[in-house]
């Protein structure tokens, strides 16, 4: 029977997010996130989610660039989602590690933020995420992560 450890299970765009309304705290929820799209890969690498950050003013630092933090919680938010789509469902993680690389300001624009689950294993899953404003294909952020799956 298909579960949340099973790949047999596609998780839906719908499903997605609703993964996100129940998992996670009300301040990531505030950031307006979004699922575009989410990709199950027949081999056991390759899942990924596409998420949406919408631009806000409340999300700019000084000089009118999208916060750091910010986008590396979108960029957490969306490996999570990457995951779900690995296992068919939510299951419980942690963030080992996540590093990150800025290499341009994104002003007035949303954040397209794609994580690719780079391998996946029974207890870990490790990730690689970019982050790119819309309407150009340069690459805002950079980031790995590494998560520890616990369900």
């Amino acid at each position: 029977m298909p579960g949340p450890h099973n790949d047999a299970v596609t998780l839906t765009l719908t499903a997605a997010e609703q993964v996100l309304a129940d998992n996670f705290a009300p301040w990531v929820l505030d950031l307006g996130l979004t699922v575009e799209s989410v990709v199950t890969a027949e081999a056991a690498d390759g899942h990924e989610a596409v998420l949406r950050l919408p631009w806000s003013d409340r999300l700019a630092r000084e000089g009118g660039g999208l916060s750091g933090q910010a986008l590396m919680a979108a960029a957490d938010t969306a490996t999570v989602i990457a995951v779900a789509a690995a296992r068919g469902g939510f299951v419980p993680m942690t963030t080992v590690q996540q590093s990150i690389s800025f290499q341009r300001a994104v002003i007035g624009a949303d954040v397209l933020v794609r994580a690719r689950l780079t391998k996946t294993g029974k207890r870990m899953a490790f990730a690689d995420i970019t982050m790119t404003a819309e309407g150009t294909e340069e690459t805002a952020a950079h980031a790995t992560a590494v998560y520890a799956l616990l369900g």
